[in-house]
């Protein structure tokens, strides 16, 4: 666990037992196989068994092993938006989803293990053939409960748990060797740790195991129970329930395997007391849930909300519940699906389902509202107090997302659209565009929407995620047609924020006049109501609009009066965002000592925030306002590090704009070919992404008259154009590394450093000097970035990821990637190399 494994893989509530030679073969077969399906019944332990691998190969996988939970997806798009939060992918503007995922992904060496597949298998083969096409050092691990075959890859069928075999001529076998026997006694034991089985009881618990056909579910559910029954009547209980003439098909008909599952789970549930049924069924309306939640949703006059502890408690002791973690000091609970689905058919069969489904709806409402308010309150409150709400949408949300549809499915526009008014806010600041647009999008086009009192602000809210995704002319036509809604039914608070939505894309297309119309009004109405936070936001646009017309000092005049609002509310978000907006005026400007205080704050903010994409803006500013003040050095230092983010996010306009900076500090070192090679590339990304683009040899049009070698320029930079994103990234990395060196120590002279053929890169590489110097040969000031060796000496004081972010005031995840950009670099595998690393050199200076 001190070896720098990249993860996102839940601690499992309980051990694994069994399934080791399955675990030692998959784990072989997928050093062979690049997709491995792993299908069987439901119970039969996929999940677990998946999870267990991918736990074991960490090693295997430097870029990390990352679980994506598939329960519930319906469209290629939801698999594509679960695939990038797993990975940590950011939705690109105006881009689809698939092809910023392909890209961010493109290099790397990752395990992907997508989870409970069975309900789009189609889907689930579209976007995995996609990615294995795209990323050829991607690996996949599915689960399903029928074959989802990619090209080229294995189906693993699980079996059932081995139960004790009788050899012959032998003697009995020991049925506490057998997998199954196993794991009964290891969950009774979890229930009752002095429970034991004598001899003739064991070879009980093998009849059991037996009845259940090996299901690993089965047996887990009904070792729970035998503590409090007791061997002996557990098996003749549930020989007599599984005898019972309700459940056989028919005459000379055996129960097949597939249904026996449910027939436990439903013996189980006979066995329950009346109140922890009723909260087990009502339980199936969540995807996740607290104690709190569970009392505010289940609890009623036949179940008090004061019992609901004890039954959970008890529910989690028959291994009915699971735990998956905590949030904000709360436990976190979870039905295993097997379970859900069958308590789900109990509620139905109850005429419950639609009663608890909207007592738990209008909780969410309540929640999500709540967070509308808070994030855009002008009422000063202490930043985690605004943030918390956003935080536990991030909990809830896969319960959300089943509310949604639950509300689609039946023509629910009104509660759908209300919901949605809310998430936008979650949608907006997380980067998640295009689903909140796919969920809106539907809402609107039922036909009780047109008659929805939600309708209008449902418009303005559709408008900012279309501003948001970069297509202005939707977010007009929308946007004013919600203005015009809200302003008929008298909702000041939605006509502020239109104005102020219209203004900022009117600000974007350059439609200067109409757009000041629309930020005085806006001004004139927050100030009327005291709205602080639309005021500031009005402020901000009406600073970019009067620096897009040249006034920088009257926009950073504005750009600070929002500043002060928004301080003055501790509304962190917004001082970020306008910090970015007033650097960047104050870099067009040519003021860099304004823009380097603000970027450089604006990036404390973010990555408090854990708003990656914007901490690479920041990144990238401060590495381009230190090359405009000659600092060389820390120019490298923030702009590969600020390229790095932004690749490994997907987000590939900004690492065009990190690639051409980058190249701009290498060509004033001499280093022209490389330079325009990064430049060319960088072009070559823009027209991907149908971007503007700049003629060869920009941005070095102007800086070489002789005819002969400007034509060189361009041949550079037009063989840029043909390089990877990937490929490119990495070479400016080693530029920026190269750079960073004192010039006696640099591998190779300014020309080897061209990549314009493979022979020439792979020259490039190699140092002209001699072979690369060991790890042990190079010290830390000469490898690592001040930020890099600034964790590496907090590594080798003993601190974990989170000491580290709590010391640095960085968030744990990018602590984390740079103790993994030190091991990359130094070609270590372990935190204890990196100690051992620095102690050598500490001793030695």
């Amino acid at each position: 666990m001190t070896a720098p494994a990249r993860h996102n893989l839940p601690r499992p509530g309980t051990g694994f037992v069994g399934r080791e030679r399955d675990l030692s073969d998959l784990l072989r077969l997928l050093g062979s196989s690049r997709s491995v399906t792993l299908c069987g019944t439901d119970g039969m332990g996929k999940t677990r068994l998946a999870l267990r691998v991918a736990e074991q190969s960490t090693v295997s996988f430097p870029d990390g092993v990352w679980l994506a939970d598939l329960t519930d997806a319906h469209t290629t798009l939801e698999v594509y938006a679960r695939v990038c939060a797993a990975v940590g992918v950011i939705e690109e503007p105006g881009q689809p989803l698939s092809a910023t995922v392909a890209e961010a992904l493109r290099s790397r060496r990752l395990l992907l293990v997508l989870d409970s597949c069975e309900h789009v298998p189609d889907r689930v083969k579209e976007v995995g053939e996609a990615l294995l096409e795209a990323c050829p050092a991607l690996c996949i691990l599915l689960t399903s409960e029928e074959p989802v075959r990619l090209a080229d890859g294995t189906v693993w069928r699980m079996t059932p748990m081995a139960l004790p075999v009788a050899a012959r001529n032998a003697p009995p076998p020991d049925p506490a060797t057998s997998d199954a026997v196993r794991l009964f006694l290891d969950r009774a034991r979890a229930r009752d740790p002095r429970f034991s089985a004598t001899p003739a009881e064991l070879e009980t618990v093998a009849v059991v195991c037996d009845l259940t056909g090996g299901v690993p579910l089965g047996i887990e559910v009904l070792g729970a129970l035998a503590p409090a029954v007791g061997p002996g009547a557990l098996a003749e209980g549930l020989r007599a329930h599984l005898a019972s003439p309700e459940f056989q098909p028919g005459p000379g008909q055996a129960i097949s395997r597939s249904q026996v599952l449910p027939l436990v789970l439903d013996y189980v549930y006979r066995n329950l007391s009346e109140a922890e049924r009723v909260l087990l069924r009502r339980l199936t309306v969540f995807r996740g849930w607290d104690l709190e939640l569970a009392e505010q949703v289940c609890a009623d006059e036949s179940l008090p909300e004061s019992a609901v502890l004890d039954l959970l408690t008890s529910l989690l002791d028959r291994s009915l519940i699971t735990v998956t973690g905590e949030f904000e000091g709360r436990v976190r609970y979870r039905l295993p699906e097997a379970v859900r689905r069958f308590a789900a058919g109990r509620l139905v069969a109850a005429g419950e389902a639609d009663f608890y489904h909207e007592r738990l709806l209008d909780r969410m409402l309540r929640l999500v509202e709540d967070l509308g308010r808070k994030l855009e309150s002008s009422r000063p409150m202490p930043w985690s107090e605004r943030d918390a709400g956003r935080q536990r949408v991030i909990a809830e949300y896969d319960t959300l997302r089943s509310l949604l549809r639950w509300t689609l499915s039946r023509g629910a526009a009104e509660s759908g659209l209300r919901l949605c008014v809310s998430l936008v806010a979650h949608w907006v600041s997380h980067q998640a565009h295009a689903e909140g647009a796919h969920w809106m999008d539907r809402l609107l086009e039922l036909e009780e929407s047109g008659k929805a009192p939600s309708r209008a602000r449902a418009l303005v809210a559709r408008a900012q995620l279309a501003r948001v995704r970069r297509d202005h002319g939707l977010a007009v036509s929308l946007g004013e047609e919600g203005l015009r809604l809200c302003r008929e039914a008298g909702d000041d608070a939605f006509v502020r924020t239109a104005l102020n939505l219209l203004a900022l894309v009117e600000v974007r297309d350059r439609v200067s006049d109409q757009a000041a119309v629309r930020v005085e009004e806006a001004l004139r109405l927050c100030r009327e109501a005291g709205d602080q936070w639309g005021e500031a936001i009005a402020l901000g646009t009406r600073a970019a609009l009067v620096a897009q017309q040249g006034d920088y000092p009257t926009a950073d005049h504005h750009y600070n009066a929002a500043l002060t609002l928004l301080r003055g509310i501790d509304h962190r978000w917004g001082v970020g965002v306008t910090l970015i907006g007033q650097a960047r005026a104050a870099e067009a400007n040519n003021d860099l000592i304004t823009a380097d205080r603000c970027y450089r704050e604006a990036l404390d903010t973010q990555r408090m925030i854990g708003a990656a994409a914007e901490e690479a803006r920041c990144l990238a500013g401060i590495g381009r306002v230190a090359h405009a003040q000659g600092s060389t050095g820390q120019a490298y230092d923030y702009l590969s590090e600020g390229l790095l983010l932004s690749h490994s996010t997907g987000q590939r306009a900004e690492a065009a704009r990190a690639l051409v900076a980058i190249a701009r500090v290498v060509f004033g070192t001499g280093l022209r070919e490389p330079a325009c090679q990064l430049s060319g590339a960088a072009m070559g990304v823009r027209e991907q992404l149908g971007l503007a683009v700049h003629a060869a040899p920009w941005p070095f049009v102007d800086v070489e008259r002789v005819r002969r070698r400007r034509r060189q320029l361009v041949t550079w930079w037009e063989q840029g154009r043909g390089l990877g994103l990937s490929e490119v990234v990495r070479e400016a990395e080693r530029l920026a590394e190269e750079g960073r060196r004192p010039p006696q120590r640099r591998s190779s002279p300014p020309a080897a450093a061209a990549v314009s053929t493979p022979a020439a890169r792979g020259r490039a590489r190699r140092p002209v000097t001699g072979p690369v110097p060991a790890p042990e040969s190079v010290t830390p000031q000469q490898r690592l970035t001040k930020r890099e060796l600034e964790i590496a000496r907090l590594v080798s004081s003993g601190q974990s990821n989170p000491e580290i972010a709590r010391t640095l005031f960085i968030t744990p995840s990018t602590a984390a990637r740079h103790v993994a950009n030190i091991n990359r670099k130094m070609g270590f595998h372990s935190r204890a190399q990196i100690t051992a690393w620095m102690e050598q050199h500490r001793a030695a200076g």
